[in-house]
């Protein structure tokens, strides 16, 4: 089982799998460039990715946890636990990573280090992908309401 791919500007197509691995394929010739298992098979890629400035970001369910992955080696850069499993695809602006976790949290992270900047308590689980835009970070969870936070 796949997620939703991400297309990088030179035709990289970057996607994660159940089979616990993040994947980068040539969109061309569909050569595999790389791939990396970025929980050691303890958990699968649960997320559709993010790109942004050079990196991947995934999220992952049971290791409950947001990664970022160097686009062009597919060497982990750096890796956030969250509370709970991630099944929210990561939003990335202005060098912010966004995701959402089962933990009933959103979570915004540095994208260059995976500090965490801030934490949002919704009342359920944020199984919702984020949006971003004019500064506002959009997100739904299951307790019923659309967040707007900034």
């Amino acid at each position: 089982m796949a997620y939703a791919p991400a297309v990088s500007d030179d035709g990289v197509v970057y996607f994660g799998s159940k089979d616990a691995h993040l994947y980068a394929v040539d969109g061309r010739s569909g050569e595999l460039k790389w791939k990396m298992n970025p929980t050691n098979g303890t958990s699968w890629v649960s997320s559709s990715p993010a790109l942004f400035n050079g990196m991947v970001y995934a999220g992952t369910s049971m290791a409950a946890s947001l990664h970022a992955v160097r686009m062009d080696t597919g060497e982990q850069a750096w890796k956030f636990m969250t509370g709970g499993w991630v099944w929210s695809s990561p939003a990335v602006a202005d060098g912010v990573a966004y995701i959402g976790s089962r933990d009933k949290h959103l979570y915004a992270v540095d994208a260059q280090t995976g500090q965490e900047l801030w934490n949002f308590e919704t009342g359920g689980s944020v199984y919702s992908s984020p949006a971003v835009a004019d500064g506002v970070v959009y997100c739904g969870s299951l307790d019923g309401s659309v967040y707007a936070l900034h």
